[in-house]
């Protein structure tokens, strides 16, 4: 069985990415859990740059054909 963690939408990962920024800025991290959270942001934010990469070159595509 297959027990891979499923990928957050775009949406799912910005509120996460708020939550630990907002939890860092609080100071309600202890040293113990925060690299692994700066870990998992770092994780977060590659995902996000991904999907905004891919909805640009998408919507450049759409663009390109609609002038056509």
């Amino acid at each position: 069985m297959d027990m891979k963690k499923k990928e957050p939408t775009y949406e799912e990962a910005m509120a996460r990415l708020e939550q630990i920024t907002r939890r860092m800025e609080d100071g309600e991290l202890g040293v113990d859990v925060l690299a692994a959270h700066l870990k998992e942001a770092q994780e977060l934010l590659t995902s996000c740059r991904k999907k905004l990469y891919a909805a640009d070159e998408e919507i450049q595509e759409i663009l390109k054909n609609v002038e056509k």
